[in-house]
């Protein structure tokens, strides 16, 4: 057994809803005094998701290059690497994967963890498996009804679960969440909410609880989380649970963006919202690196890198590869370099050090890069004086990712 499995298993993880605000405020001041003494991987930081059973470190594997940019041999490399020698123990996986999403390469990811899963040496039972099911669009996914536009109906997402529980050739998953609002929200660094682009057709809060109720209960699916979710929607949900709990289950995650270009949105309300004395919604945070911009591999070379996703993808993530960027990026780049840091070592451990974050999912194309990416999280927590000066950048640029424009 590797030491960070050892240390995996002989680890006592504590639940927050089961101890006292001043002992959960003890504990972790505990844990971050320990981790600054270690210089091995032992996940000192692993948290109770929600209210579940369910203990997850740090960081989770992310899987959406899978059948994309990296081959299933590409693919089964990542997962032993990452689950069976690192210790890591959760996927992260969704219906649409691969990104960007195409009819070809739709569902190749589920497929590929599908056959790794089979493998003699997994344990199924020792990973925490997360998938997502689609919000409302026009794409074209295997499994739900042809023609018509994809929704979180009941049916559509019963729909959804089947499909990837064959992808993934398993019995349950986990954690399935939301991948997206049905309803109109500004997603992905979009302008602020426009209350002209609200529907009337939305799928009701109700239907969705109600079909993971039903889901939960035949034990396809352990727990129900959110993505890209607002403040207003964990209450809904959080609502449905405490008022309606013979139909609706308790939201345990939300998986959101955030990294040092995009902290505005969880740090304020949905930080209320989730915390363990309100909700005890946990928070898994995707896009660490924003898209690769915060590894500075797009500062350092006059043109981007050619097998980089923003060169492969235009217009993928743009709102991180725009030029208002560059001056805030470059004095995060400055810092980490006067730190005896990378760029991508304080960007990671950053976002692994706020008190909210359950875990960080990171992902990788390569083998040197998930190496690089999954050392960070070996590493004791950033200074004062290196939290300070991220502090000032802050105040300096707040959000630069977000977008400004309103037509």
């Amino acid at each position: 057994m590797s030491t960070a499995l050892s240390a995996r298993s002989s680890f006592k993880c504590i639940g927050y809803s089961s101890v006292s605000a001043s002992e959960r405020k003890r504990t972790e001041t505990l844990r971050r005094r320990y981790c600054a003494t270690k210089t091995t991987f032992s996940f000192e930081r692993n948290q109770r998701v929600g209210d579940t059973d369910i203990h997850i470190a740090d960081v989770t594997l992310g899987t959406m290059t899978f059948g994309k940019q990296n081959t299933e041999k590409d693919a089964h490399e990542q997962l032993n690497y990452a689950i069976k020698e690192f210790g890591v123990n959760s996927i992260d996986t969704a219906e649409m994967y691969a990104v960007p999403a195409d009819a070809k390469t739709q569902g190749k990811t589920d497929e590929y963890i599908g056959s790794w899963l089979k493998e003699k040496d997994v344990k199924r039972e020792e990973i925490i498996l997360m998938t997502k099911v689609a919000g409302r669009s026009e794409m074209q996914l295997r499994g739900r009804i042809p023609g018509e536009e994809n929704r979180l109906t009941a049916k559509q997402m019963e729909l959804s679960v089947e499909c990837s529980l064959e992808r993934l050739q398993t019995d349950y998953v986990d954690v399935l969440q939301l991948h997206w609002p049905d309803r109109y929200v500004s997603l992905f660094g979009g302008v602020p909410y426009e209350r002209t682009s609200e529907r009337e057709d939305d799928v009701s809060f109700e239907e969705q609880a109600e079909c993971m109720y039903r889901l939960i209960k035949s034990g396809k699916v352990r727990y129900f989380g959110t993505s890209n979710e607002t403040t207003f929607g964990v209450c809904e949900f959080a609502a449905l649970a405490k008022y309606k709990k013979e139909q609706s289950p308790k939201m345990q995650t939300i998986q959101n963006g955030y990294n040092l270009l995009q902290r505005i949105a969880f740090e304020t309300d949905l930080n209320e919202a989730c915390s363990p004395k309100n909700h005890n919604v946990s928070f898994l945070a995707y896009s660490p690196l924003a898209g690769g911009a915060l590894t500075g591999k797009y500062l350092k070379a006059s043109e981007p890198p050619k097998n980089s996703r923003f060169t492969l993808f235009p217009g993928y993530m743009a709102r991180f590869n725009e030029p208002r960027l560059k001056n805030c990026l470059t004095e995060y780049q400055t810092l980490a370099e006067e730190s005896g840091l990378t760029l991508t070592d304080l960007s990671l451990r950053f976002v692994r050090d706020r008190d909210f974050v359950c875990s960080s999912i990171i992902g990788a194309t390569t083998m040197p890069q998930l190496e690089e990416n999954l050392k960070a999280y070996t590493q004791p927590p950033l200074g004062k004086d290196v939290d300070d000066e991220i502090e000032r950048i802050y105040r300096k640029y707040r959000d630069p990712a977000q977008s400004t424009k309103t037509s």
